[in-house]
């Protein structure tokens, strides 16, 4: 876990002592940047935000925030049911460490309008230990290829802050997200 705020985040919005500003999904907290588009994953029949997206110089980073055990951290658990959903699906997973920690590194599978295999997609899964709050993010684009943006996207990954709040959630249970206020959203879609 980052323990003090001199070393990498990403960071727990209970740890910052100066006020900086951010863009507020709820339990996550973006710094703003030029050239940085976001926008928010949302789960058919619900209209409940899942995700946030960031894409930044050709590279996306989407994330998500669980709750997690005051005591320990779940991404390694996050990690298995991640891999074992991929090859369920037909996928392949190799484990890795990079610059982030332990990672996956995927083939994920893709389908066409008909339902027939039509190749795959890479994506590297990353994630993060907080306390009480576990990050996971999902990197696509040329992140996965260039090192350069690589390391952009990590850099971006650890800039993120994670506002845990204090209503008690089963480990796993993802965070509350939302709309930043005064967004413009997709016709029939609520706040």
């Amino acid at each position: 876990m980052n323990e003090s705020l001199g070393g990498l985040g990403p960071f727990d919005s209970e740890q910052l002592q100066d006020v900086r500003p951010y863009i507020d999904f709820g339990s996550i907290r973006i710094e703003p940047q030029s050239d940085l588009q976001l926008s928010v994953e949302v789960e058919d029949g619900t209209s409940r935000v899942v995700a946030v997206t960031l894409d930044y110089a050709n590279s996306k980073l989407q994330l998500m925030a669980f709750a997690a055990p005051r005591t320990e951290g779940i991404w390694s658990d996050i990690r298995a049911a991640v891999a074992a959903n991929i090859v369920a699906q037909g996928g392949e997973v190799e484990e890795g460490y990079g610059a982030i920690g332990a990672e996956l590194n995927a083939k994920l599978p893709l389908v066409d309008d008909q339902g027939r295999a039509a190749g795959y997609r890479q994506a590297r899964f990353i994630g993060f230990d907080g306390p009480r709050w576990c990050l996971r993010a999902t990197v696509g684009g040329a992140a996965l290829t260039d090192p350069k943006a690589a390391a952009d996207i990590n850099d971006l990954f650890r800039s993120v802050i994670v506002h845990r709040g204090d209503t008690p959630l089963p480990p796993g249970e993802a965070l509350p997200l939302s709309v930043p206020t005064g967004s413009v959203l997709p016709p029939g879609m609520k706040a």
